[in-house]
C-alpha cells in the first residue's frame, strides 16, 4: 500500500477535531443544529489554517444520512464518500484553472439539477479570488437566490480581490492562523499516535516555521522523519530548517556580559565556519533578549531545560540593556541586506551591542526623537564620559524617553537633570540663559541660528517645562513628523550653542498651543491685517465710494504697499 503523507492522513473529518477556529465551529454547529443555513459561505485566512477542511465536513453535515447534524456520523456512505473525494454531489472546483466566463456558466446550468444522491449540492469554489470579472458577474444572480438544494462554500486567501457585489451575498467567517502550542500539541498528537520518537523543542521549532500553518507544519514534519531516520530530535530540525544552535547564542550572550570584544568576534567567524544563516542566528539573539527581559518582568516565567541559565542572565543585565540589546538585534536583522555582506553585518551588530548603552542623566542624548526615530536612546558622541559596561550605581536616575510618535496621549515629563558643564565659546562671548517660562520662549528660539526643517521644529514647538537640563517642548499632531532625530539633534545643538549647557530635550504631541514661535508671528500677521483692513476703510476716499456706490470691501484683496524716496506717502495720511 502507497504511504499517504501526514497532511492527507490527519486531515479533521468531524468539527471536533478541529484545531483552532473554534468561532467558525461554533457559529457553523449552531447554524446546523438550528436549522439556520445560509446558501452561501465565504472562508478567507492563510494556506494550510482549514478553509477546504471546514468546507467538506460541512458537506458531511449537509448530506449524512443520518440527517442534517453538527456531528456527521463518519460511517456512512455519503460520510466515507466525501472522505474519499467521490461524492458526486460535492463539487469541488479551483478557480486558478476556471477563471474564464464559459467555465463558471457550464457550472452553474448543472446548479438546476436535483442531487444525484444527496440532501444538497454543494459547490466547493477554491481560490475564488482569481476568477475573472466576467465570472463573477455570471455567477451574481445564482449566488443570491440558488435553487434551495445548492449550497456555496467559496475559499480564498485573499478577499481584497472578491467584488463587494460577491461578498455581500456570503456569509463570511475570517479563519486565524493557529497558534504555536496548538500546532505543537497537535504534532505530538500525531507523532505518539505513529509511534514517532520526538523531542518537544523540536515541535516547537517545526510549529515556529510553519507560520500558523498546520498543513505546513505536517509537511516539516514529514520532511523531519524523513531527515532523522524515523526519529524528531531537535539537533535534526535545527539542521534541516537552518536555524541556529543555542550554543552560539548563549556564548555571545556570556563574551557581552564579559565585554569580551575578542570572544565576540571569534563567534561570529565560527558561525561563518560553521555555515550558519546570520539572519537566523539575529533571530535567536533577538528571541533570547525577549525572553530576558519576559523573565524580569515576571520571575519564573521562564519555562525550558535552559530556564536557569535565563534567570541568570536576567539577573545580570538591566532592564535597559535588554530592551536597547533586543532593538539593536532587530534592527540588525533588517540592515543584514545592506551591509557589504552577511558576515560583515552580522559582526558589526555584535560590536553594536557591546558598544552602546542606554542614554544616562548629563549625556546629549534625546530621547524623544530617538524614539521618533525607531531607536532606543543611546549615549551619545561628545557626552562627559565614555560610557562603561560595568554595573552603574542605583543611586543613578534615569530621563525616561518621551515617545514623539504617539498623538493619542502627550508622553511623561523627564524627570530633573543635574546641570551639566558649561560650554565656553570660541570667542569667550557671555552665553544667553536658558528660557524658564513658556513666554520667553518665543523670543529665545527666535534668535537661533536654525534653517529647514530645524528652523521649523524650533517654530512649533512650545515650551512645557525646564527641570535642570531637561526641556519638555510640545508639538502639535500636525507637525510631530518634525520631531524626527536629525532635526531634534539641530535644535538641541543650536540651544546648546546659545545657552552653553549640555541639554537634554523630550517631545509631547499634543494639541497646538499658543506658546510657540510660530502661534507668535501668526497673530502678528493676523493683528497687522486687521489694523490694515481698518486704515484702508477709514480712508476718505474708500468711505465714499462705499457710501456712492454702495460698495463692498474685500479685506483678502488689501495689501500694504511699500513707499520709495521718489514717491514719498501723501502729506495728509499714509495710504495702505
Amino acid at each position: 500500500m502507497s504511504y499517504q503523507v501526514l497532511a492527507r492522513k490527519w486531515r479533521p473529518r468531524s468539527f471536533g477535531e478541529l484545531v483552532g477556529q473554534e468561532h467558525v465551529v461554533t457559529a457553523l454547529s449552531n447554524a446546523l443544529t438550528r436549522g439556520r443555513l445560509h446558501h452561501a459561505y465565504l472562508l478567507t485566512g492563510t494556506r494550510g489554517v482549514g478553509k477546504t477542511t471546514i468546507a467538506r465536513i460541512l458537506a458531511k453535515s449537509l448530506n449524512c444520512e443520518t440527517g442534517v447534524t453538527a456531528t456527521p456520523c463518519g460511517v456512512c456512505g455519503t460520510c466515507r464518500d466525501i472522505d474519499a473525494g467521490r461524492f458526486v454531489d460535492l463539487l469541488e472546483l479551483d478557480a486558478a484553472s476556471n477563471t474564464g466566463v464559459d467555465n463558471m456558466r457550464e457550472i452553474l446550468d448543472n446548479a438546476r439539477y436535483a442531487p444525484t444522491l444527496g440532501r444538497y449540492k454543494v459547490y466547493l469554489i477554491d481560490e475564488v479570488h482569481m476568477l475573472s470579472k466576467g465570472a463573477f458577474n455570471s455567477m451574481l444572480k445564482t449566488l443570491e437566490e440558488p435553487p434551495d438544494h445548492v449550497k456555496f462554500v467559496l475559499a480564498t486567501t485573499d478577499p481584497q480581490k472578491i467584488p463587494v457585489t460577491v461578498l455581500s451575498r456570503c456569509l463570511q467567517f475570517n479563519l486565524k492562523p493557529l497558534p504555536r502550542a496548538s500546532i505543537a500539541a497537535r504534532l505530538a498528537f500525531i507523532l505518539e499516535a505513529e509511534a514517532v520518537a520526538f523531542d518537544p523543542d523540536a515541535l516547537a521549532q517545526i510549529a515556529a516555521a510553519a507560520g500558523g500553518s498546520l498543513r505546513d507544519a505536517l509537511s516539516l514534519l514529514d520532511q523531519a522523519i524523513a531527515f532523522g531516520s524515523g526519529e524528531v530530535r531537535e539537533g535534526v530540525v535545527r539542521a534541516m530548517l537552518g536555524v541556529v544552535d543555542r550554543g552560539y547564542v548563549y556564548r555571545i550572550a556570556d563574551a557581552l556580559l564579559a565585554g569580551d570584544g575578542p570572544a565576540l568576534l571569534a563567534q561570529s567567524d565560527a558561525l561563518a565556519e560553521s555555515g550558519q544563516a546570520f539572519a537566523s542566528a539575529l533571530d535567536e539573539l533577538a528571541a533570547l533578549f525577549h525572553r530576558i527581559a519576559v523573565a524580569q518582568a515576571v520571575p519564573g516565567a521562564s519555562a525550558g531545560d535552559d530556564a536557569e541559565r535565563i534567570a541568570g542572565y536576567a539577573s545580570r543585565m538591566s532592564a535597559e540593556d535588554v530592551q536597547l540589546a533586543y532593538q539593536i538585534c532587530a534592527q540588525g536583522r533588517a540592515d543584514l541586506a545592506l551591509a557589504p555582506d552577511e558576515a560583515t553585518g552580522f559582526s558589526m551588530t555584535l560590536l553594536r551591542l557591546l558598544a552602546f548603552e542606554p542614554a544616562m542623566a548629563g549625556t546629549t542624548a534625546v530621547p524623544g526623537s530617538a524614539v521618533a526615530a525607531g531607536r532606543p536612546p543611546v549615549a551619545a558622541v561628545g557626552s562627559a564620559s565614555p560610557p562603561s559596561r560595568k554595573p552603574r550605581p542605583a543611586a543613578v536616575e534615569r530621563i525616561p524617553a518621551s515617545s514623539a510618535a504617539a498623538p493619542t496621549a502627550p508622553a511623561s515629563v523627564p524627570a530633573a537633570a543635574s546641570a551639566g558643564p558649561s560650554l565656553e565659546s570660541a570667542a569667550g562671548r557671555p552665553r544667553e540663559p536658558l528660557p524658564e517660562s513658556p513666554e520667553q520662549w518665543p523670543g529665545f528660539v527666535a534668535g537661533l541660528k536654525l534653517v529647514g526643517m530645524a528652523a521649523q521644529l524650533a517654530a512649533q514647538s512650545e515650551l512645557k517645562s525646564v527641570r535642570g537640563n531637561a526641556l519638555s517642548l510640545a508639538i502639535p499632531a500636525a507637525h510631530k513628523h518634525l520631531a524626527d532625530r536629525t532635526y531634534a539633534d539641530k535644535l538641541r545643538a543650536a540651544l546648546e550653542a546659545a545657552t552653553g549647557r549640555k541639554l537634554l530635550l523630550a517631545f509631547e504631541i499634543g494639541e497646538a498651543g499658543e506658546g510657540s514661535l510660530a502661534a507668535r508671528e501668526r497673530r502678528e500677521r493676523e493683528q497687522a491685517k486687521a489694523q490694515g483692513e481698518a486704515t484702508f476703510r477709514s480712508e476718505p476716499f474708500v468711505r465714499d465710494l462705499v457710501a456712492r456706490f454702495d460698495a463692498t470691501v474685500k479685506p483678502e484683496t488689501i495689501e500694504r504697499m511699500s513707499q520709495t524716496p521718489s514717491n514719498p506717502p501723501p502729506s495728509n495720511q499714509e495710504r495702505p
